[in-house]
């Protein structure tokens, strides 16, 4: 009877051995199904955030460039800014006044006589030049250079601060252009202000490059050119 009962015994033990390893190892399955199925939940956040990260590194470059064309649309509107002066702004005796065209052409010919050291600045230089200058009437010869070109700016307040000037050019036979601006004037004559009036010199300056002389002749032919050329439609 004893040893029935020390089998039954052991037979219990064992049982309960068996179901404690079953019960051990379903739990273990179901904690690793558990952390599969976190992994496979964490993949997923990261792919997840790594798509977002593509999407954004891929727009970010339409960004940058639409701001680019933002930047360059802004600096094209700024170099189609214009000076614009109204006509009741101007001298009322600027006559002949260069067009849009034919201006840039005459600050073009005071930019070389800069250059080369051939140009005369503000009222005083500019009436002195002239009385030294021997009087010539233009019409005989337009063909030969004149000794001087006057260019004046016809935005100029008061107007009795270069009045004067072209009649002084007309009684020496020196040709004279109005331009719209005193800013622009100025600033092709290499000034830092505005400038009323100046003039070009067909012979160069002090301290210009004597292998240039060609290159300003061709210069002031040019300019003369352009103030025959205005000279034909002045109205008196």
């Amino acid at each position: 009877m004893a040893n029935d009962k020390s089998e039954s015994e052991l037979r219990e033990k064992k049982e309960k051995k068996d179901k404690k390893r079953k019960h051990e190892e379903v739990a273990a399955d179901g904690d690793d199904a558990a952390a599969a199925a976190k992994k496979e939940k964490k993949k997923k956040r990261k792919s997840e955030v790594v798509d977002v990260d593509d999407t954004i590194v891929t727009d970010a470059p339409a960004a940058t460039s639409t701001a680019v064309v933002a930047v360059k649309d802004e600096e094209d509107e700024k170099k189609d800014l214009k000076m614009v002066i109204p006509v009741s702004a101007l001298v009322p005796f600027a006559n002949p006044l260069a067009d849009e065209k034919q201006q840039k052409k005459v600050l073009k010919g005071v930019k070389r006589a800069a250059k080369h050291k051939s140009l005369k600045r503000g009222v005083k230089e500019v009436v002195k030049a002239i009385r030294k200058s021997p009087a010539s009437n233009p019409s005989l010869a337009p063909t030969t250079l004149p000794n001087g070109i006057v260019i004046l700016a016809a935005d100029i307040s008061p107007m009795d601060v270069i009045s004067h000037i072209p009649v002084l050019c007309e009684d020496h036979g020196i040709p004279y252009i109005f331009v719209p601006s005193r800013a622009e004037l100025g600033a092709a004559g290499s000034t830092k202000r505005p400038t009323s009036v100046v003039m070009c010199t067909p012979g160069q300056g002090k301290g210009a490059k004597e292998g240039e002389k060609a290159e300003w002749e061709e210069g002031f032919g040019e300019l003369h050119k352009v103030a025959l050329k205005l000279g034909q439609h002045v109205l008196v």
